[in-house]
C-alpha cells in the first residue's frame, strides 16, 4: 500500500467519523442518517453529466449496493436512536472488516500479506475493545440493530469494491451509487416517520448537507482505494475512524473517555502501523 493510498484512507476515516457524529447529534429526529444519504445524492446528481452513464457491467452491482446501503442507513439510524455513539459506532464498524477480509479472500481471491492481515486483526480488536469498555451497555434492540448494520457494511463493501472494479471507473460508480440511493431516501424517511419532513428544521438540513458532503467524499475515497489494494485491507484501515469518533464523542457529544478507551486507541494505532508495514 503506497503512502498516498494509506493517507487517503485515513482521511476518509476522519470524514466518516465526522458525518456519523453529526447524525448522532440529530438522532432524535429519527431520519438523520437517511437525510445525510439524501443530501449526498443531491451533491452527486449535478456531477453525473461529467461521468456519463454506467456501463452494463456496473448495473448489477449498483442495484445490489443500493439495497444494501438502504438497509445500512435504516439500521444505523435505529442504532443511534437506541444507544450511545461511543459504543454504537465502534461496534458497528469493528464487526464488519474481518468478515470483509474473509469473503474478499474466498470470493475475490485477495489474500494480503501476513503482516497486513495481522494488523487488520489487531486494529479490529482495538475497535471492539473500544465498544466493550466497562461492559456492553446496550439494550437488546440496540445490539441487534448494530450487528445487522455490521452485516450490511461488510456486504456493501464487497459489492461496491467489485462494482468499482467492474469497469475501472470508481468516480463514476460512486456518483451513480449515491445519486440512485438518494432516490430511495424520501420513501424510507416516510416509512420511518410519518412526520419526517415536518421534523426537518434548518438545523437538521444544515447538518444533513454537511454530513452528505462528508459522506460522499469519504466513501468516494474508499471506493477508489478498493480498486488499488485488497478490499479487506481498505475496510480494516478505514475503521481507524473509531479513533476520531472517540475524540468527537468525548469533546463534542460529552460522552465519557476512560482508560479502556485510551488502551483501545493504542491497540488501533498498532494495527494501523502493521497494515502500513505490510
Amino acid at each position: 500500500m503506497t503512502p498516498t493510498i494509506f493517507a487517503a484512507i485515513l482521511l476518509a476515516a476522519l470524514l466518516h467519523a465526522l458525518w456519523n457524529a453529526l447524525a448522532k447529534r440529530q438522532a432524535e429526529g429519527r431520519v438523520s442518517v437517511l437525510l445525510v444519504s439524501l443530501c449526498s445524492g443531491l451533491f452527486a446528481a449535478p456531477l453525473l453529466p461529467l461521468v456519463g452513464w454506467p456501463v452494463a457491467a456496473e448495473y448489477p452491482w449498483l442495484a445490489l449496493s443500493i439495497l444494501l446501503h438502504c438497509g445500512y442507513c435504516l439500521f444505523l439510524g435505529r442504532a443511534y436512536r437506541l444507544g450511545e455513539f461511543g459504543q454504537i459506532y465502534p461496534l458497528a464498524r469493528g464487526s464488519a472488516p474481518l468478515v470483509t477480509l474473509l469473503f474478499g479472500a474466498l470470493l475475490l481471491g485477495e489474500v494480503p500479506g501476513m503482516v497486513a492481515v495481522t494488523g487488520a486483526v489487531v486494529l479490529v480488536s482495538g475497535v471492539l475493545l473500544m465498544a466493550w469498555r466497562g461492559g456492553l451497555r446496550l439494550a437488546p434492540a440496540a445490539l441487534q440493530a448494530v450487528l445487522i448494520t455490521a452485516l450490511f457494511t461488510a456486504s456493501y463493501t464487497l459489492s461496491d469494491g467489485a462494482g468499482a472494479r467492474s469497469a475501472g471507473e470508481p468516480i463514476r460508480y460512486t456518483l451513480w451509487l449515491f445519486a440512485l440511493t438518494a432516490l430511495m431516501m424520501p420513501l424510507l424517511m416516510r416509512w420511518q416517520s410519518r412526520t419526517a419532513w415536518r421534523e426537518l428544521g434548518p438545523a437538521a438540513w444544515r447538518s444533513g448537507a454537511i454530513g452528505g458532503a462528508l459522506s460522499l467524499l469519504a466513501y468516494g475515497i474508499v471506493i477508489w482505494a478498493m480498486t488499488k489494494v485488497p478490499i479487506g485491507l481498505v475496510a480494516a484501515l478505514r475503521e481507524s475512524s473509531v479513533l476520531f469518533a472517540v475524540l468527537l464523542s468525548w469533546g463534542w457529544l460529552g460522552e465519557t473517555l476512560g482508560r479502556v478507551r485510551l488502551l483501545a486507541a493504542l491497540v488501533i494505532l498498532g494495527g494501523i502501523l502493521l497494515i502500513r508495514l505490510g
